[in-house]
């Protein structure tokens, strides 16, 4: 289950969600959050991964690259986020307990 935290970009102000744990709309919906989020180099990696993998295997493949996709995708997103100037902007136990979940001191 995905945990939602907030965060806020340092100079411009921007609130966004950032999210850590399983993602169920990832494993149900594939690449389709990315595209959501705005994420679009994202998706459109992670689309073309699932045609190759799903032409390859006759479909059977996408259902196990979502699953692995579904554990990674929230971590990744809301690490990216951080690493463009975006911080932390929610209570601080939920601050410790996303920074003990994406690896973050």
């Amino acid at each position: 289950m995905a945990t939602r935290i907030k965060l806020r970009h340092k100079d411009t102000g921007i609130e966004k969600d950032g999210f850590y744990g399983f993602s169920w709309t990832t494993f149900f919906f594939g690449a389709f959050p990315c595209l959501f989020r705005m994420d679009f180099i994202t998706f459109i990696g992670f689309f073309v991964v699932q045609c190759i993998i799903g032409a390859c295997t006759v479909g059977f493949g996408v259902f196990i690259a979502s699953f692995v996709w579904a554990f990674i995708y929230n971590k990744y997103y809301t690490r990216k986020l951080l690493e463009k100037g975006y911080v932390f902007a929610d209570s601080p136990e939920k601050v410790i307990f996303a920074k003990m979940a994406l690896g973050i001191a």
